[in-house]
């Protein structure tokens, strides 16, 4: 099932989402539902709070890119985090283009750091504690500040936020198009 994903200005987006445990109903569909729902809006990660829930559950799919041929792969690299936690930061921290699917048509440089130290579980409930970098880092980061009731657009200057505060303003009341189903706040 694709879901319709929630836009900026949704009280949801701004709740720190509740932790789940292995009994969680329909885990399994929840989770192949988000990345159908992911998929299908050109994302590259999703976070539940996106599709209306406040749990702590994010999927992430993204094309491994290879920097000899310059071209992306065919296969997505696929994880699902459930209850994430980010333990440690690692490395320098480096400004990255981000956007959000619920959010759309606004991008911006987000500093972040470059690699994590996550603990999370899979879908199949197997515990994960690993740093990770690159694009896993940077889209897992993203998600994990939607669990914890922020957006993207809380990491910019205040002056970057006031330049985008029409923006902002015109998807808060529902003045965007995408070519995915939006839920207006």
């Amino acid at each position: 099932m694709i879901y319709p994903i929630v836009g900026y200005g949704s009280p949801v987006l701004r709740k720190i989402a509740e932790p789940i445990d292995k009994d969680y109903p329909d885990l399994k569909q929840l989770v192949d539902d988000m990345y159908e729902t992911m998929y299908a809006a050109d994302g590259v990660g999703l976070a539940a709070p996106q599709i209306g829930l406040s749990i702590r559950v994010v999927v992430t799919g993204y094309p491994l890119y290879d920097e000899q041929t310059k071209t992306y792969g065919n296969i997505p690299i696929e994880h699902t985090l459930i209850n994430p936690e980010i333990l440690e930061s690692v490395g320098e921290k480096k400004y990255y283009n981000e956007g959000c699917l619920s959010i759309p048509d606004v991008h911006e440089d987000v500093l972040r750091p470059e690699g994590i130290v996550l603990h999370w579980f899979d879908a199949d409930w197997n515990e994960h504690t690993e740093e990770i970098h690159g694009m896993f880092a940077r889209v897992a980061q993203h998600e994990i500040d939607h669990l914890d009731g922020k957006v993207f657009t809380d990491r910019l200057s205040p002056l970057r936020r006031t330049m985008i505060k029409r923006k902002l303003a015109d998807v808060a009341a529902g003045k965007v198009r995408t070519l995915y189903r939006m839920k207006r706040p």
